[in-house]
Formats: structure tokens, C-alpha cells, sequence
């Protein structure tokens, strides 16, 4: 991964280990990964995005951590801000004071919202319209369905969906999602995925463990 700088690069045509960013997408002090591409219209600060995952457009991301592999559907929200519903007012105006004219802004506040980033495993699917909301996990292999709303955390391998989102069925046994976690493809080099992209397309899970585990 390479740190980003606050303005975009140039998108080129086609993936490459250079990140490929579109011109109106906005990546601030953020870390992004070799063969990436963010969409249109995505604002991604203050987060990391791991080697070959992808977000399409519309996305709004903060305090994030993204692993390899991700798949991030249309108009999803990551970790937005939350407001301090224990005080006498709620609005921002109460940690960014300095902005209203009305005193200092406050730096706790923000170490608090620093402090519950959203974790993204591997290989993660992220349906159209999802809201994640701070503090969240997301394990490795899970899919979220499209509009959900996600507050709670999600096991590796859970498909869940809903608001609030819920659990609907494993995509593997555990016992199958544990050693697909032990064979970790997601760190394979390059010459690696091209060898075994026949058998991921072809054997049953069963069979891919077997072979690789």
C-alpha cells in the first residue's frame, strides 16, 4: 500500500498496481492498495483500502479499515459520524465551535469518533445502499445485502441483511470457513491467484480445501 496524497490521481483506462481513481472521487489521508479502483463521486477519508478491493460510486467512507479482496457495491456509507446524544444539544456546532464563532473545537470528540473505525476482513461483499455504522466489524467472506443497515458485528462467512441487519445463513460450515482462513488466498502473490484461478473456478469448496489446505 501507498499513502495518498489529498488530491486524486489521474484515473488511467485500465487496473494496474497503480490505484485507479476516478477524477471526481476525493481520497484524503488515506491508504489505498495495488490493482484498486474507487468510483465516481466517492469521498474516502481518513481510511485504508486493501490490494484488489473496489468501491463504485457514490460510497461514502471515514475511519475505515478495508481489507484485500472487497467488493463495494453503489451508494454505501461507511462509519458516518456519529452525534452526542448525551448532551444538552446534539449538533456539531458543540465540537466544532470554532467554525460558529462560538469557541474552541474539540479534539476529544474526534479521538472518540477516530477510536470506533469500521474493520472489513477479506474478500467482503458490500450490496447496493449499505450503511455500516461505527464501531462495526465485518468478518472475512461475509456478505451484506443490499439496504441494509449494519450495527452489529458479523461473523467471517455470515450473509446478513435487514434493518437492523440480521443474520440469514452461513456461506460455509464454520468448520470450511476456518480453513479457508488458514489457506488465506488474499496474501497469495500474483503467480499464485493466476495458477489457482482454474481451481477456484471450478472445484467445490470441499475440493479447493482439500487441494490447498
Amino acid at each position: 500500500m501507498t499513502p495518498s496524497s489529498n488530491q486524486p490521481p489521474v484515473a488511467e483506462k485500465r487496473l494496474s498496481e497503480r490505484p485507479l481513481i476516478h477524477p471526481t472521487a476525493n481520497v484524503i489521508d488515506s491508504t489505498i492498495g495495488d490493482w484498486t479502483e474507487i468510483g465516481r463521486s466517492t469521498l474516502f477519508c481518513r481510511s485504508a483500502l486493501g490490494d484488489y478491493s473496489y468501491i463504485v460510486e457514490d460510497c461514502d467512507v471515514d475511519w475505515t479499515e478495508i481489507g484485500k479482496f472487497c467488493s463495494i457495491a453503489r451508494s454505501v456509507r461507511i462509519n458516518p459520524g456519529n452525534h452526542p446524544t448525551w448532551r444538552a444539544s446534539q449538533h456539531h456546532w458543540t465540537y466544532r465551535a470554532a467554525s460558529y464563532e462560538l469557541g474552541e473545537d474539540e479534539p476529544e470528540f474526534f479521538a472518540w469518533r477516530e477510536e470506533n473505525r469500521v474493520l472489513i476482513g477479506h474478500d467482503v461483499w458490500i450490496g447496493h445502499g449499505v450503511t455500516i455504522l461505527p464501531g462495526v466489524s465485518i468478518g472475512t467472506g461475509a456478505v451484506v445485502g443490499a439496504g441494509a443497515v449494519v450495527s452489529k458485528d458479523v461473523d467471517n462467512y455470515m450473509i446478513v441483511g435487514g434493518v437492523a441487519a440480521k443474520p440469514l445463513r452461513r456461506r460455509f460450515s464454520e468448520m470450511q470457513g476456518d480453513a479457508l482462513l488458514k489457506i488465506a488466498y488474499w496474501n497469495w502473490g500474483r503467480e499464485q491467484l493466476r495458477t489457482a484461478l482454474p481451481d477456484i473456478r471450478s472445484l467445490t469448496i470441499d475440493a479447493f480445501i482439500e487441494k490447498y489446505g
